[in-house]
């Protein structure tokens, strides 16, 4: 498959970038008709910057310091599309998108969340999980609407909590499965036939090539 058939994706990161690794590599092994054209953090100390730039992808810092929200996310939009993006997945991105960002590419972001939503949503969900005692957690594939990790499933993982569990061990083998999950999610928006319906994605088996759904 030629690269101007390939999805164009950016990748958003506030730290290390391992999911972002992932998708990178399932595109690499031919697993997602896409390629990252582009990678923002708005940490400019972020890990997953020098991992992009290793890998030869345009890597971009845009802190915030004193814009308002919509200021950073117009600053952020204006890159994505000199590169024309077409599809956003967030990996570890520290911020809550504005309306703005989520209008610029309706049902083309993608964010990963680390249980199975809409159980512990926002920060520190495998410290919520522990808390509150449940026997089952997992990681959670779902298109960003203007909510706090709100927005319908596309896939779910789920993992067993031990009672030795920790909020460390927890998270280790969850990001086990979000590493398998990202790169199995963004694969069938773009291959497969959907639409939403209220809040639940309505697949239909017919394979196609990266185009809307």
């Amino acid at each position: 498959m030629g690269e101007e058939s390939l999805a164009r994706v950016a990748v958003l990161l506030s730290g290390r970038g391992s999911n972002f690794l992932s998708l990178h590599a399932a595109m690499e092994r031919g697993e997602i008709p896409a390629r990252i054209v582009v990678v923002v953090s708005n940490n400019s100390k972020a890990a997953g910057l020098t991992k992009a730039a290793e890998l030869g992808i345009p890597a971009i810092a845009i802190p915030r310091r004193r814009s308002s929200r919509l200021q950073h996310d117009e600053r952020v939009i204006e890159v994505l599309r000199q590169q024309r993006v077409e599809w956003v997945c967030l990996a570890g991105y520290m911020r809550l998108l504005s309306p703005a960002f989520v209008a610029a590419f309706p049902r083309r972001i993608l964010n990963i969340h680390p249980s199975l939503l809409p159980s512990f949503p926002g920060l520190e969900a495998q410290g919520q999980a522990l808390s509150h005692g449940v026997r089952l957690s997992g990681c959670t594939v779902h298109l960003v609407d203007e909510g706090l990790d709100s927005g319908p499933v596309v896939i779910q993982k789920a993992v067993p909590v031990e009672d030795e569990d920790t909020e460390d061990s927890l998270a280790a083998r969850i990001l086990i499965e979000e590493h398998r999950a990202y790169p199995e999610a963004l694969s069938r928006l773009l291959t497969m036939d959907w639409d939403i319906e209220g809040r639940r994605i309505r697949w239909q088996p017919a394979t196609r090539g990266p185009a809307s759904g």
